[in-house]
């Protein structure tokens, strides 16, 4: 993957640990898809972004329109893209999603067929502190871009949303259930105009912030690894399984509908680290000592597996749809004119509740904003 040099374990690869095989997709969909467009990428830089940009090249895109707002990581990139695939126009921009004067000039600059929007903050213990920075990028900031996307007529915008986002028990995971609405919402206003596709993802593997480079780095100090509880487990997938889900929905789907892969079993974390610590030549709990620290602010136990693979096959039998529900489930103007309201205030519990009246399944997991789920008792007089 490129970029990523996490010195793993020797003869140790992220595919190990899936518990499953690798799914791997036919190119002929993808490629009548890419072939000769003009793509745009957002979060471009990122561990998802910078793959997906990779594989995307590989299929010959007339143009590629890449946004961050990391300069250095983006620069990178930029280098290593025009050495790679020198026949691939390449146009690359230090940005902000949530900017939406800049947003349009770049809207305005290049006749877009597509867009991947990969931009987000994912990291659910850090985001339940920020929540104020959670929803300006991953609410606001994707609603700047699907609103564009009309404006500009953009054939297709493609959402890479996450598990986290079912019944969410964090901040980051109601984010970015709420930009899954507001999509819905323009989908059932705008007919027709752009096809709003939403892709879930499972932990993804590899991936920057994911464990496994946490493991690795408590490897190489001698331990202890860190893990929240014994009995924590998750859905599984590669960076590159993600990568050819999302250009498989871009090319497959009618719009109006969310895919996620048939990830199979989740994967108990505390499995993941004794496997590395067993193929890096020592021994679990002897040479290397396992520490439970408890689960963290905004994460689960368990993931949800009621809608993982409850949609119908679509084409292949490891990709499922669930199409967008046909009736809103919230008034979506009212929601965002709140959100609004209370990120002006700056008054974080403001927020979180506006996340909370918007989605009601939102019940939070070991985090102070606990205390807006608790029904007010009677009032005494």
């Amino acid at each position: 993957m490129y970029g990523q040099n996490h010195h793993y374990p020797k003869n140790f690869i992220p595919e190990d640990l899936l518990g499953r095989e690798a799914i791997i997709l036919p190119q002929e969909n993808i490629t009548a898809n890419v072939a000769n467009a003009t793509i745009m990428i957002t979060g471009a830089a990122g561990s998802i972004g910078s793959e997906l940009t990779s594989q995307l090249c590989t299929y010959a895109p007339a143009k590629l329109i890449l946004i961050d707002q990391s300069e250095s990581q983006l620069h990178d990139l930029d280098l290593h893209l025009r050495h790679c695939f020198p026949d691939v126009e390449m146009h690359s921009y230090v940005a902000d999603i949530t900017d939406v004067l800049r947003m349009a000039a770049i809207f305005s600059k290049h006749q877009t067929g597509a867009i991947f929007h990969t931009a987000a903050y994912k990291h659910v213990p850090f985001m339940e502190k920020h929540p104020y920075e959670a929803i300006k990028t991953n609410i606001i900031g994707t609603a700047i871009l699907a609103d564009l996307a009309l404006a500009y007529g953009i054939a297709k915008f493609v959402f890479i949303s996450t598990d986290k986002a079912l019944k969410p028990a964090s901040v980051m995971g109601a984010t970015k259930r709420f930009g899954e609405l507001y999509l819905q919402h323009l989908a059932r206003e705008y007919d027709g105009s752009t096809r709003f596709i939403v892709t879930r993802f499972g932990n993804v593997l590899g991936s920057n912030g994911s464990f496994l480079h946490q493991f690795t780095k408590q490897i190489h100090q001698g331990g202890p690894i860190t893990i929240t509880h014994p009995d924590a487990e998750r859905y599984m997938m590669t960076v590159s399984e993600a990568c050819q889900l999302v250009l498989e929905a871009a090319a497959i789907s009618p719009g109006n509908e969310t895919l996620c892969f048939d990830m199979g079993a989740p994967v108990r974390i505390v499995d993941i680290a004794k496997q590395m610590i067993i193929r890096s030549g020592l021994r679990p709990d002897i040479d290397i000592k396992l520490k439970y620290i408890g689960l963290r602010p905004g994460e689960k136990l368990h993931e949800e597996p009621s809608d993982v693979c409850a949609g119908t096959a679509a084409r292949h039998s490891k990709i499922r749809t669930i199409p967008f529900p046909q009736y809103p489930a919230i008034c979506m103007k009212l929601s965002m004119a709140e959100l609004l309201q209370t990120l002006d205030s700056g008054h974080h519990e403001s927020m979180v509740a506006v996340l909370k009246m918007a989605i009601p399944e939102y019940i939070s997991s070991n985090s102070h904003f606990e205390k807006l789920d608790v029904e007010p008792g009677p009032v005494a007089g």
